[in-house]
């Protein structure tokens, strides 16, 4: 019976995991992800408890490998699994020894706290960041998304983690003391939560609207490309942006890299752009890379209606496949007024970042300009919703025109205006209207990830509650050994 009821949580924690760290994730079934592997955990003893919990990690983790196959090598890809495996054992492990260290309701934070600590320091440490964090998987249902305008990220996934944690932890120690007000503060905090993302999303965003063009052609132009391709794809993008500024869009915004090209090209591309900008009298930004066979460089360039490039923002944040060419990287935050509004550049990774889009949350962006570049429309949803959240942080307006995969313009509340696919030639475009004033500074963009940080250094010392002997003189009466 053990074995069959073992194999069955395992076969359940599993597949909850596979949905809720999918590139499209199931919203609900991350809130129950955490109730059968911690049971898991819980209930066996040693190396079964080990051996259960790795086999429904294993099977959850295993939906990253299409996908990181496909944007690193494979030594890379099993390295990254085989990471992703092991932070979740990890947190899943040290909640266990946490828990059966003795029958304290309030262990019920244990695996929220060390959740958000570990997505922390991957979000400030890795080269990825915190992509793919569970937090993302809640940008569609905006009264609790709203909740990143206060602690970041680390806020929405506390608060995610903490209901099936408390549901585990209480069942374990059906004896505790302290159990009704355990269970108060996690229902005060939800409740708290959803009131405020209510409240939020009742609040007017003021000022007039501004038309926006977004348009993609997912074919791309290498620096082998033959001049009667080039001009094919370049020409499309004319019709395009001619179509889009004579349907009353005001700025353009191209996708990333819509060409990579030899140096002694640049100058008349951008001639070219420039005389586009000009003659439809729309602001233009266009995605470029450069390769000058050492060191590639990835940029957007912004011209103004008088066909001048006036901002030439270059990346900060690389790509698997860009930092294995050992492409450049910026370090600068272009900003651009136009007509009393901000417009913040920024290119396709970047916006994963929590600590880039803050910085423009400081310089008073009331909109990001976003070209961007995906991978075969697999993590359309993943890499859009990303950038979203980084809206909903600071509260700014999002522009986000994306070669294979979504043409997405999101408000500051973190509402999809506009939406559609990107298509190989020839092409899609998009024209919608963003709602822009006065940017209200939020408490994110003040405090940043002060909670975050907050819960590493509270779970650094749960590590270490949960390793020293002395933590674990009184044990639950029902505890496994550990």
């Amino acid at each position: 019976m053990s074995l069959i009821r073992n194999l069955a949580l395992a076969i359940v924690a599993g597949v909850l995991l596979h949905v809720s760290v999918a590139l499209q994730p199931v919203w609900w079934a991350v809130w129950l992800v955490p109730l059968p592997l911690l049971w898991l955990a819980f209930s066996n003893a040693g190396w079964r408890a080990r051996l259960w919990t790795g086999l429904a990690i294993v099977i959850g983790t295993s939906v990253y490998l299409p996908y990181f196959h496909l944007v690193m090598p494979l030594p890379a890809t099993l390295l990254m699994w085989l990471g992703m495996s092991l932070l979740w054992w990890f947190v899943t492990m040290t909640t266990r020894r946490i828990v059966l260290a003795g029958p304290s309701v309030w262990a019920i934070f244990a695996y929220p706290v060390l959740w958000t600590a570990v997505d922390t320091l991957m979000a400030a440490l890795l080269p990825d960041g915190n992509w793919g964090s569970l937090a993302y998987s809640q940008a569609g249902v905006l009264p609790l998304v709203q909740t990143t305008s206060l602690f970041g990220v680390a806020g929405l996934l506390f608060l995610l983690c903490l209901p099936a944690s408390a549901a585990a932890v209480l069942h374990w120690h059906r004896r505790a003391a302290h159990r009704g007000a355990a269970v108060a503060v996690v229902i005060a905090l939800l409740l708290a939560a959803l009131g405020f993302g209510e409240w939020r999303l009742r609040q007017p965003l003021p000022g007039t609207p501004v038309q926006v063009g977004l348009a993609s052609i997912d074919d791309a132009i290498g620096t082998r490309a033959s001049p009667a391709y080039a001009d094919d794809i370049r020409n499309r993008y004319d019709t395009l942006t001619t179509q889009l500024a004579a349907s009353g869009a005001r700025i353009v915004v191209l996708p990333e890299k819509i060409a990579v090209l030899k140096p002694e090209a640049v100058a008349a591309w951008q001639t070219h752009f420039g005389e586009l900008a000009a003659r439809n009298a729309v602001w233009l930004e266009v995605g470029i890379g450069i390769d000058d066979g050492q060191h590639p460089r990835n940029y957007a360039w912004l011209f103004d209606p008088s066909g001048q490039r006036v901002e030439n923002y270059e990346k900060h944040y690389m790509a698997p496949p860009e930092r294995a060419e050992a492409y450049a990287s910026g370090n600068a935050w272009n900003l651009h007024r136009i007509d009393g509004i901000n417009y913040g550049l920024a290119v396709c990774k970047d916006m994963h970042f929590a600590a880039l889009g803050r910085e423009y949350g400081r310089r008073d962006a009331d909109v990001m300009l976003v070209p961007a570049w995906d991978f075969a429309y697999s993590d359309a949803w993943m890499e859009s919703r990303t950038t979203l959240v980084r809206g909903v942080e600071n509260g700014y307006g999002v522009v986000r025109s994306a070669r294979e995969s979504w043409l997405t313009v999101s408000d500051a509340h973190g509402r999809v205006l506009a939406e559609t696919t990107s298509a190989p030639m020839p092409g899609n475009s998009l024209l919608a209207e963003l709602p822009v004033g006065p940017r209200v500074p939020t408490l994110y963009t003040r405090i940043g990830d002060l909670f975050g940080w907050l819960c590493v250094a509270l779970g650094v010392v749960l590590v270490v509650f949960g390793r020293v002997p002395w933590a674990r003189r009184t044990p639950s009466r029902h505890a496994p050994k550990v």
